[in-house]
């Protein structure tokens, strides 16, 4: 098939579209949507602005894909943990659903810059109440989400799906806030914490979070 006159190769389209993705998710995650320039982002990517509307139409396009690229890879390995963790001998227990949920967000962090910055930028959408921000988070997350409410309700016959959902959620909103904000432990703790490594930070929010799971229903 003859391609369209001034359309890129495919390959090195794709390495395009990555550099364009690449640079927007950091300056997406300095700055938030509506302090981000597109031009800055071509500069940085060293295209012209016209490319990016030819691969992502608008800002909030761009926004939009930036979100749905590593999100997807964040939900398509939990969805791989879960099937691994169902298909042991034994039940899951609610310690290891839960492990499984937040080890690819954890492994994001801490594989590089772009990494971190979409961490940054997850937190961003999750504190952003629009109705198109929540569509958003809706389409990359709930699929898997919904999967590990079920292996929790499995697990927890004894509480109510409803109040399983509800403290997911609160789980949700725990590990971005700590993913995002360390420091605030040395805050608490006047200093006396030091440094914590993500491997035993990870740990003992598991532990937090399994026993808040499991709390009785009064």
């Amino acid at each position: 098939m003859q391609r369209k006159p001034g359309r890129p190769k495919e390959k090195k389209g794709e390495n395009l579209r990555n550099v364009i993705l690449d640079q927007a998710e950091l300056a997406f995650a300095e700055h938030g949507l509506a302090g981000t320039r597109v031009r800055d982002i071509a500069a940085v990517a060293g295209v012209n602005q016209a490319l990016i509307r030819y691969y992502f139409g608008s800002k909030q396009d761009l926004f939009d894909e930036v979100l749905r690229r590593r999100g997807s890879d964040i939900s398509g390995a939990r969805h791989v943990l879960l099937d691994r963790l169902l298909a042991l001998p034994e039940p899951p227990t609610v310690a290891q659903i839960i492990r499984a949920y937040l080890q690819p967000q954890w492994d994001m962090k801490q594989s590089g810059p772009n990494g971190a910055a979409f961490v940054r930028l997850q937190a961003r959408l999750h504190a952003e109440p629009e109705e198109h921000a929540l569509r958003l988070r809706s389409e990359v997350y709930d699929a898997s989400a919904k999967r590990y409410i079920q292996a929790l309700a499995e697990a927890l016959p004894d509480i109510p799906k409803a109040t399983l959902s509800v403290r997911m959620a609160f789980l949700v909103g725990t590990y971005l806030f700590m993913l995002n904000d360390l420091g605030r432990l040395n805050d608490l703790t006047d200093g006396q914490i030091g440094e914590i490594g993500q491997d035993e930070m990870l740990a003992q929010l598991v532990r937090f979070l399994a026993a808040g799971m499991v709390a009785p229903v009064s």
